[in-house]
């Protein structure tokens, strides 16, 4: 857990958050979550600098692991990427299956390759490929074969990424000007969702038309 998740529980304790609500937000278990707390003050006392520096120290008095190799599962350059991606805005889990996707070697996985791999449920596997589908990210292919889908990620999944999310944020972008028009381009609120669509629909237009001129640059 990095220090930032820790930061994360601080604020979901603050608001009042329920430890399900937190390990919700933060793609863990409910008991990753309890015992992080319980371990570390309790809900009153929990404060997140003080608990990671707790988690280093008794690591160090611990043993320590071997080296493992760049690259394969856990290593220090997957975890690099993985927080990186998270701090994007993908959910842990996503983002755990999205980087092992990305440095497979053929960038193909099944499902019960990945549940072995990350070593999670088939459910939180599915839960995540199911998301960068749906974002673009990731394509479903089926074998016939084995019967099975098979989850991959190429380079034109970056330009159906950014597709995807254009789309959904031009649709935002008209939803404020259509409300600009019924609340009255002249008052206040109208004004305001107006520039906000204008905005919006201008630079997302700018960037899927970039990313259509620069397309040939993935193949």
């Amino acid at each position: 857990m990095t220090q930032q998740d820790r930061q994360r529980i601080a604020t979901g304790l603050t608001e009042g958050l329920s430890y399900a609500e937190i390990a919700r937000r933060l793609d863990r278990p409910t008991s990753t979550i309890s015992r992080e707390i319980a371990r570390n003050g309790g809900p009153a006392r929990y404060r997140p600098r003080r608990a990671h520096q707790a988690t280093v120290q008794r690591a160090r008095r611990g043993t320590p692991a071997p080296p493992r190799a760049a690259g394969t599962p856990g290593s220090a350059m997957e975890d690099e990427i993985v927080e990186l991606a998270v701090m994007s805005g993908l959910p842990r889990m996503t983002a755990r299956v999205h980087v092992d996707l990305l440095l497979s070697a053929n960038g193909r996985r099944t499902a019960a390759e990945l549940t072995r791999r990350l070593k999670v449920s088939p459910a939180s596997v599915s839960v995540a490929v199911n998301f960068l589908v749906e974002h673009g990210y990731v394509r479903r292919e089926r074998d016939p074969r084995r019967r099975r889908d098979v989850y991959v990620v190429d380079d034109d999944a970056w330009y159906h990424s950014i597709v995807i999310s254009g789309r959904q944020t031009l649709a935002s972008a008209r939803a404020a000007m259509a409300a600009a028009q019924t609340l009255g381009p002249d008052s206040p609120v109208g004004q305001r969702l107006a520039r906000a669509g204008t905005f919006l629909e201008r630079v997302i237009s700018d960037m899927v038309e970039s990313a259509d001129r620069w397309r040939s640059l993935l193949r």
